[in-house]
């Protein structure tokens, strides 16, 4: 999702790979997918960043993953 990151693209890849592979072994569908990826950044969120910096947090992640999944024209 960012431009620019301080992670290499192979350990990105390489947490990507198992994440899916966990839900491929679940045979979870999209929604279900979406909604244990999506509980787990709520927990991530909560857990892991003070309650002041959540806010922007979450702002800047959903403006990263709206323009990550635009249409390219």
């Amino acid at each position: 999702m960012a431009v620019q990151s301080k992670y290499k693209n192979e350990q990105i890849e390489s947490i990507i790979n198992e994440v899916l592979a966990v839900l491929d072994k679940h045979q979870a569908p999209i929604d279900l997918s979406l909604m244990v990826l999506g509980n787990s950044i709520t927990h991530i969120i909560e857990s892991k960043i003070s309650e002041e910096s959540r806010e922007a947090i979450v702002e800047q992640f959903a403006t990263a993953l709206k323009q990550s999944t635009k249409v390219k024209k």
